[in-house]
């Protein structure tokens, strides 16, 4: 009998969330689809966000993903940044949760590492791997549905690993795992 798995991967952002499904069928990878959600037109925050966790349970809704796979945010320079990054995350973290959907979020570096070997690989060395691997034919313009597409495929190449990151059954593990975020 086969065994089948849906794995839904989203690099979340402000300007451009990018996302990349992929299906295992016995222990092989299949590419599903990759695609962006372009948020640059929109000036309100909170529409982003909005938009974000909207289309985020659109993709559940149709392609009914076992597992989700999500880029963490990275420190950088910029606070705010961070915050923004952290908001989108959050969001789309929301709408898994509400669909009980388990979530697992990877460091950006680990992602890189899982998928080229080089935790400092850049987007273009990441998009380059995956189009061998999954045998795609071209690339996207922006490479924001291939970073998507890495944190799934990031997740596959983990499976079964004791330590693969912070995973989230529902809110009440997210809570439990999370007793600083309570007030």
């Amino acid at each position: 009998m086969a065994t089948e798995k849906i794995i839904l991967g989203i690099d979340p952002g402000t300007t451009i969330m990018g996302f990349g499904i992929i299906k295992v069928i016995n222990k092989q990878m299949h590419f599903v689809q990759m695609n962006e959600l372009m948020l640059r037109k929109y000036d309100d925050p909170y529409v982003k966000l909005k938009l974000i966790f909207e289309r985020t349970l659109e993709l559940i809704d149709t392609y009914h993903p076992d597992e989700i796979a999500i880029e963490a945010p990275f420190y950088g320079k910029n606070v705010q940044s961070m915050l923004k990054l952290g908001r989108a995350q959050g969001v789309a973290m929301a709408a898994g949760l509400s669909r009980e959907v388990p979530i697992t979020e990877y460091m950006p570096k680990k992602i890189k590492m899982a998928i080229t070997g080089n935790g400092n690989a850049s987007k273009e060395q990441v998009a380059r791997m995956l189009q061998s691997v999954l045998k795609l034919k071209s690339l996207p313009k922006n490479l924001d549905s291939t970073d998507g597409l890495a944190a799934a495929v990031c997740h596959f190449y983990n499976e079964g690993r004791v330590e693969i990151g912070k995973s989230y059954t529902g809110w009440e593990a997210f809570i439990k795992q999370n007793p600083d975020k309570i007030k």
